[in-house]
């Protein structure tokens, strides 16, 4: 009994601090196939989605209660902190999710409200540590794709608010403005994050081990990036102060895109390198809901580009993306699951 457990609390105790990640992929995956026409299997994942997302709270707040030193240590680590922002894009994936799928928009607000709070707490109280550290590593060390989960959390925002103008037609310019600011800061972010990246990958030896799947978050953050900015265009015609910029948005947009689908080739020749030429061994690890992540959100975000810009072959792109986006969530999926079943045996064992 005792060996089971132990087994149990160093479970929590370790919990990686970006395992919402997996709520992350599942809620844009179940998106995409909405978007695509597969309402069924796009409403089960919507279900399934809720579930992963209430269990890893009660994961999260047991940790937080039974290991608190652990949670602060990882909250400081300049290449683990980053990781707790997938609490706020999977809230505010999942409240896109109850817009798509439901008509219980206070749930939608509910997590709205949620995810922005811990994205404020998060970010400015991770950046202040991180300033204010006397003891900083050197940049090979402490930068990763990690902390691309700053733009990817402060976009999820942006995009929960405006898919929620609908709903609030006395408080649109309101909403809107929230929303652009968050698309413009996320946007901001973006370009100086990625810069720091580049630098390391380019000019720093790089291991196999090092190239770790979060790096797929290098081409994830400019996706939702342009989601974002496509959810905002139609609205440039409906708001005054939104239609001088509706060229703007609407350029940086298709360039975000272009960035995006850029990177795909490179992100895919880079994993074969890792696990062909450097032989890491392809298992079951929560980091690679980082990389279903970016896939599913490259489908989405093609998808409705495609609609704002009236290209049907957008649409074709994201077409044969989403099978490979799904493939990706079954396999992971299957990973965890074969994972658990093993943990389950394992701490069986002793006790015949």
């Amino acid at each position: 009994m005792n060996s089971v457990k132990n087994r149990l609390e160093n479970m929590i105790r370790d919990l990686s601090p970006a395992y919402f990640a997996m709520v992350m992929a599942t809620g844009i995956i179940s998106i995409a196939l909405e978007l695509r026409g597969f309402r069924q299997i796009a409403f089960y994942l919507f279900f399934l989605n809720n579930l992963l997302y209430v269990i890893l709270w009660l994961l999260t707040i047991i940790r937080f209660i039974l290991f608190p030193e652990n949670v602060v240590a990882d909250l400081a680590n300049f290449t683990k902190g980053a990781g707790f922002l997938t609490v706020v894009a999977g809230t505010c994936i999942l409240g896109s999710q109850f817009v798509i799928f439901s008509t219980a928009y206070w749930i939608a607000i509910f997590l709205l409200i949620v995810g922005f709070s811990i994205w404020f707490v998060l970010m400015y109280s991770m950046l202040t540590t991180f300033i204010i550290s006397e003891n900083k590593p050197v940049i090979q060390d402490g930068i990763s794709g990690t902390w691309l989960l700053f733009i990817v959390s402060t976009q999820s925002v942006s995009i929960l608010v405006a898919r929620l103008v609908p709903q609030f037609s006395s408080y649109v310019e309101i909403l809107l403005l929230f929303a652009v600011c968050m698309f413009f800061l996320g946007s901001f972010l973006y370009i100086l994050i990625i810069t720091l990246i580049l630098y390391r990958l380019l000019f720093f030896s790089v291991t196999p081990q090092q190239l770790n799947p979060p790096y797929w978050i290098n081409m994830g953050a400019i996706a939702i990036t342009t989601l974002a900015g496509t959810i905002l265009i139609p609205y440039a015609s409906q708001t005054r102060f939104l239609e001088p910029l509706a060229s703007f948005i609407t350029g940086i947009t298709v360039l975000f895109w272009a960035t995006a689908t850029w990177w795909i080739p490179l992100l895919m020749v880079l994993t074969v390198w890792r696990h062909v030429i450097g032989h890491v061994k392809l298992s079951y690890n929560p980091e690679y809901w980082s990389l279903v992540f970016p896939l599913g959100m490259y489908t989405t975000c093609t998808v409705h580009l495609g609609q704002v810009l009236d290209l049907r072959i957008l649409t074709e792109i994201a077409g044969y993306f989403s099978y490979i986006a799904f493939l990706a969530w079954l396999t992971t999926f299957a990973g965890i699951l074969n994972s658990s079943i093993q943990f389950v045996f394992e701490t069986k064992s002793p006790l015949k």
